[in-house]
């Protein structure tokens, strides 16, 4: 049956239910609300001395009285329209089901009058909802709004049934019955027991969705623009196949802003309609009119006086004989997320009160000509720039990363910038930016207000992973705007000194006698508060055995132990650039490591035993413009890495020994280079408030670890680890550990490392929520990588490849927590275990990145 057609009908029944209500109120009306016993038998004049209710339990008897307006000491005449009028305005209330008024008494020009009434019965304490669970229960009680002393009446319980039928078309139970009855309570008077009969039955699906009269595009492309109306298909998990309005009424919009897109600019849908299919599914019959295709035609630009007629539109890139596309017009016009809009050009210079009106000129066959009439206003320049809500950070921390400067014409841009800019310092909500302008135009200034939310930035870890065969636990915690000038300040402790922006992070790690770890960490963002020059320092400090004791019984060196003791510290400078533009930092990092090692076999049979030092000198030149660090919905990150020691054998003795390892690792030598590129994409339209629903992102990485002596060979550290999720992530030995999901730990390098690594990756993901307290989205993967021994063996496209899905929920106290289920598609090789390992691997992960790769 037709949707049309069930909503005639249902509006004549609403009608006639109404009718029939009218009708039982108008015979109570005349039967049961009555003036009896007035006991005059012509009119008279009297005082009104006093009216006496009676037959109110729950209703206050000075709220009958108002409600009649009869008020004590004024002239009454009876009979009169007043006791009619009063009876209307108690029958009005609907709280009675019965009303006399009558004479209780007079005395000479005094007269007293009686309101006797019958309450409507109230719900008492017992409501039965047979078959339903008690959360069900409680949420239809919430629906209906029904609560011990509730009126119960025939027209509040049939609305109650429509409500409920109504929540159940929602959960996509189209053929849920529901009947509710009341009865009378024996044990209190007036009052009614109330039973509400739901039979839900089956969820009803769509089955098929068709549109009639559609001629111009394939039904399949058509069904694809409802983005949450489909049909019923066993490969769909993500999307349910429930038809509900309020979804359908988006569909609607998205199908008609496609075929504007297309050039339909006439396009309508005509009506929908419903009706039943096999196996009780749903069909649903979309009836449009796609009308004619249209294309541009020539587009005339006046009012222009900052920038010609041409400069403009090649801004636009619309040419006569392109499809019509209102939607293209209109960003190009006012605001164009993906480059450059005539809007833009304008509020970037200052012209704040710009404004561009497009109209069409005429229409000839299926050509439109436009014209663009501009007001561009004055030049207005920035005047107060102030911040409110950070209770936290202190307000340097956030001014020196404005881009709208008092004296600085007025930009868009610059607003924009700046909000990225805070959003990446990660101490505020990105839902909670705003931006209030207030435009003076006498001055030719406008003040802006950036407001902000504060969020939890400070982080506590406390987990346990699995490494070397045994659990290690892990403490750790990363305060992310620390104050140390605050530190000596004992009203600053609440519970620590926060507010300067800078970071402060300490961890542990141990699983008892056979590893211990210890490292801290500090980062100044802004040395000496003027410039964007950060400054960080780090220590460490690493012992891992087998658990045996460092002297045996007599004294001497236990050759079974096996034992790596590692210490170090970094310190690093770091700027931002301003060419080629401002979004490249630099930084530069000096580091010492000394590993002590005593049978240490991780590194293999290379270098087991002895004293090496790691000097080395790194840097990094990074272009990061994503949009913000917890959930990115566009930008990308490109970062050349480059870290280097100084050439030690070049300046040793020609006769020295290269056959000792601990004279060739001494002073540890090596040159590495790194690249990453990581873009963000959007597949779906996001607004200021809701962020994309589904975005891409891609990466692809490469790292190379020279040597610069053939005789020394490549170095036993600074390697790269492939494979598996490795929960320890302290890199012992300097290792770098590239994640590789869908295959089990180290499995692609082996255990001894490689020097070349090749990685791709792709993933498309989902929020289910972006809320900064729980930001939770879902991803489905694919990546592929391998490691290389030399230049000759290396070839970017012979990789592993895997693919799977993956969870991943941002708590502030805890950072980013992940889970992956990875599904490998390439065989191991033997000395891995090749077929013998499962080709499903479960993942977790702790942390913002699965490997720097």
């Amino acid at each position: 049956m037709e949707k049309s057609v069930n909503k005639l009908k249902r509006r004549v029944k609403s009608i006639l239910t109404i009718c029939a209500v009218l009708l039982l109120a108008s015979t109570s009306f005349t039967s049961k609300a009555q003036v009896a016993n007035l006991g005059v038998n012509s009119e008279q004049t009297y005082t009104l001395e006093d009216v006496i209710v009676s037959g109110a339990i729950f209703t206050d008897v000075q709220a009958v009285k108002v409600l009649a307006d009869l008020p004590r000491g004024k002239e009454i005449t009876i009979p009169s329209d007043r006791i009619s009028k009063a009876i209307k305005n108690l029958w009005a209330s609907r709280l009675f089901s019965d009303i006399q008024i009558y004479t209780v008494k007079t005395e000479g020009d005094k007269i007293w009058l009686g309101i006797e009434v019958k309450e409507m019965p109230r719900l008492g304490s017992i409501q039965r909802f047979p078959n339903l669970r008690s959360g069900e229960i409680s949420t239809l009680k919430d629906q209906i709004d029904v609560q011990k002393g509730t009126i119960i009446t025939e027209n509040w319980m049939k609305n109650a049934e429509n409500i409920i039928i109504d929540y159940y078309k929602e959960k996509g139970y189209y053929d849920a019955v529901v009947n509710i009855s009341s009865d009378n309570d024996p044990n209190a008077p007036n009052t009614c027991t109330l039973l509400v009969d739901v039979k839900k039955g089956g969820k009803v699906k769509i089955g098929e969705i068709v549109f009639d009269e559609a001629l111009e595009f394939p039904e399949k492309k058509l069904r694809s623009k409802l983005k949450e109306t489909k049909r019923r298909r066993w490969y769909r998990v993500l999307k349910s196949s429930k038809l509900l309005d309020e979804n359908l009424e988006m569909d609607k919009a998205m199908l008609t802003q496609f075929y504007n897109e297309k050039g339909y600019k006439n396009f309508r849908i005509l009506n929908d309609s419903i009706y039943r299919i096999e196996n009780g599914l749903l069909g649903l019959k979309l009836k449009i009119e796609e009308g004619q295709k249209f294309y541009f035609g020539d587009i005339q630009i006046f009012g222009n006086t900052k920038y010609n007629s041409d400069s403009l539109k090649n801004i636009l890139k619309i040419k006569p004989g392109d499809e019509f596309n209102q939607s293209l017009l209109d960003s190009r016009v006012y605001s164009n997320p993906n480059g450059l809009d005539i809007s833009s050009i304008y509020m970037d210079q200052g012209y704040l009160t710009f404004q561009a009106i497009v109209s069409e000129t005429s229409v000839v066959g299926d050509t439109v000509d436009l014209e663009i009439l501009l007001y561009e206003g004055k030049q207005f320049r920035v005047g107060d720039v102030t911040v409110v809500g950070n209770d936290k950070t202190n307000d340097h921390v956030i001014y020196r990363e404005i881009r709208t400067k008092p004296g600085d014409l007025f930009s868009r841009s610059n607003i924009v910038r700046t909000q990225r800019e805070l959003s990446n310092l990660g101490y505020f909500a990105p839902e909670g930016f705003d931006v209030q302008i207030k435009q003076n135009e006498s001055e030719g200034t406008v003040d802006l207000t950036y407001v902000v939310a504060e969020r939890p930035s400070d982080q506590i870890q406390l987990s346990g992973g699995f490494g070397a065969g045994r659990i290690v636990g892990t403490l750790g915690l990363s305060f992310s705007n620390f104050s140390a000038r605050n530190m000596f300040k004992k009203d600053a402790w609440r519970p620590i000194p926060t507010g300067d922006g800078q970071k402060l992070s300490v961890q542990g790690q141990s699983n008892g006698i056979f590893f211990q770890s210890l490292s801290a960490s500090f980062t100044e963002p802004w040395l000496g508060g003027k410039k964007p020059t950060s400054l960080s320092l780090s220590y460490s400090r690493t012992r891992v055995s087998n658990g045996e004791p460092r002297k045996d019984s007599e004294g001497n060196i236990n050759p079974l132990l096996n034992q790596m003791r590692l210490q170090g510290g970094s310190i690093g400078i770091g700027t931002r650039l301003k060419k080629p533009d401002d979004y490249f930092l630099l930084f530069g990092n000096l580091s010492y490591q000394r590993f002590d090692l005593f049978n240490y076999s991780a590194l293999g049979n290379v270098f087991q035993t002895g004293i090496a030092h790691n000097l080395a000198l790194s840097g990094t030149l990074q272009r990061n413009s994503v949009s913000e660090p917890i959930y990115p919905t566009y930008g990308s990150t490109v970062k050349l890495f480059a870290k280097a020691t100084f050439p030690y054998s070049s300046v040793r003795p020609e006769d020295f020994d290269y056959t000792s390892a601990q004279d060739k690792y001494r002073w540890v030598e090596y040159y590495k280079a790194k690249l990453t590129v990581d873009w963000y994409t959007p597949l779906t339209r996001g607004t200021d408030e809701k962020p994309p629903k589904l975005v891409l992102n891609t990466k692809v990485g490469f790292g190379f670890l020279g040597f610069y002596n053939s005789d020394i060979g490549q170095s036993p550290f600074e390697r790269f680890y492939v494979g598996g999720v490795n929960l320890n992530q302290f890199g012992l030995d300097g290792r770098e550990i590239i994640y590789l999901r869908g295959y089990p730990e180290e499995s692609i390098s082996g255990s001894g490392g490689a020097p070349l690594v090749a990685k791709y990756t792709a993933e498309l993901r989902y929020p289910l929520s972006t809320n900064p307290q729980a930001t939770i989205y879902t991803l489905a993967f694919a990546e592929a990588g391998n490691t290389w021994d030399t230049f000759k063996e290396f070839n970017p496209f012979q990789v592993k490849r895997s693919a799977g899905i993956g969870l991943r929920v941002f708590l502030p106290m805890f950072g980013l927590l992940g889970l992956d289920y990875g599904w490998r598609f390439d065989p191991l090789a033997p000395e891995q275990g090749g077929d013998l390992i499962e080709k499903n691997q479960l993942h977790f992960s702790i942390g913002m990145n699965i490997g720097d790769l």
